[in-house]
């Protein structure tokens, strides 16, 4: 069974995450590996409330929400050229990435 190397990305923006998946896609695609995705995970939402005064006013709250989005890229078939325009890839600030070799 060939190796395959599993990137997990999360971000808050969505449109940011599609863009670097694109991107990280077509520099897989440009050295010559198989790609398997964009696999779009389930969105994880946390929900807070909070009270909008300090003081009284218990039925006047405020509600915050954050979503974390995340993509799933499976490549096989990879070269030692397909490693190093991985890691020569310039990603925004907001997309935290994950990389495992299995």
């Amino acid at each position: 069974m060939p190796a395959t190397i599993r990137i997990k990305l999360k971000a808050f923006d969505y449109r940011l995450l599609d863009q670097s998946v694109s991107e990280i896609c077509d520099t897989i695609k440009q050295t010559g590996a198989l790609v398997r995705g964009p696999v779009p995970l389930p969105t994880h939402r946390s929900m807070w409330t909070v009270n909008r005064g300090t003081n009284i006013d218990k039925k006047s709250r405020e509600q915050f929400e954050m979503r974390v989005h995340k993509r799933l890229i499976d490549v096989t078939d990879y070269t030692p050229r397909t490693m190093d325009a991985l890691r020569q890839l310039d990603l925004p600030s907001g997309i935290a990435i994950d990389v495992t070799i299995k």
